[in-house]
């Protein structure tokens, strides 16, 4: 268990991937809108219900707290800086790489020094005309693969897919910007994920590695990361435990995922 900043310690070679509920009770809510920039206040009003407005509070409130434990830094005094494709990072500490992503109530984080990283996170539901998505978005390869499965695994596929090809896109952020349909991906999800190419490029490929994983039931995720001498580390954030209206330190709490184990080079389809 983890009760304080000074615990908070991300070594170069680690990955720490969050896990976070953005259904928080009001007080903490409170307490988090007081640490977001102007900017960030005016996207959260530009939400037209209320619970859509509460989830992006709660989940930029949550990056700035672990940002800040990590950086020794109060939480509001971090600033941000955003990609001609969105893509946020510090603008005090280029060297700390982060990326977030949310679906329904649950949020994921990540963080690592020095290396390009994206993650993505789907809530498993039911989409209508998952054909024409996939006939959009999808490469030659993946339509292949997709339309060859029994339709009762197609949506498990989809999602596998959807979430790696994602996950690649955030990783790359403002370094290539590329249709969807021009990354080749495993969709498999019975199978380790695996990026083939990116544009056809398979040397281009070979830079990256995804991972597929099960945060939580009903969620499938995807990470993919620059490089591959690295450790994975998963925590929960608890949030803040408040009390007679006291505000006490935050805590996390060490989780394991369910991990697909990574395969490197072009060895599966």
């Amino acid at each position: 268990m983890i009760a304080n900043s000074e615990s908070l310690v991300l070594p170069q070679h680690e990955i720490h991937i969050w896990r976070a509920s953005l259904s928080q009770n009001s007080a903490y809510l409170q307490q988090l809108v007081k640490t977001l920039s102007v900017d960030e206040l005016d996207r959260a009003n530009r939400f037209h219900f209320e619970a859509d407005r509460n989830r992006f509070i709660i989940g930029r409130g949550i990056l700035r707290s672990i940002l800040s434990y990590y950086l020794d830094i109060e939480p509001h005094q971090l600033q941000f800086c955003y990609g001609s494709h969105g893509k946020p990072a510090l603008k005090t500490c280029d060297l700390l790489h982060f990326n977030l992503s949310h679906s329904q109530d649950l949020a994921l984080y990540a963080f690592t020094y020095d290396r390009q990283i994206g993650i993505d996170l789907e809530y498993v539901r039911h989409i209508p005309g998952l054909e024409q998505i996939v006939a959009q978005f999808f490469s030659t390869r993946e339509r292949t693969t997709f339309l060859a499965l029994p339709s009762s695994q197609q949506p498990a596929a989809f999602f596998h897919g959807w979430t790696c090809k994602e996950a690649i896109l955030k990783a790359l952020g403002d370094g290539l910007a590329l249709p969807l349909n021009q990354f080749d991906v495993s969709l498999l999800p019975d199978r380790p994920a695996q990026l083939f190419s990116i544009n056809g490029d398979r040397a281009a490929a070979e830079r990256w590695l995804l991972q597929s994983f099960i945060p939580a039931v009903n969620y499938v995720a995807a990470m993919a990361i620059e490089g591959h001498d690295w450790e994975v580390k998963c925590c929960q954030w608890q949030g803040l435990q408040v009390k007679d209206s006291d505000v006490v330190l935050s805590v996390c709490e060490d989780v394991s995922f369910d991990w697909h184990r990574p395969v490197y080079g072009d060895s599966q389809s």
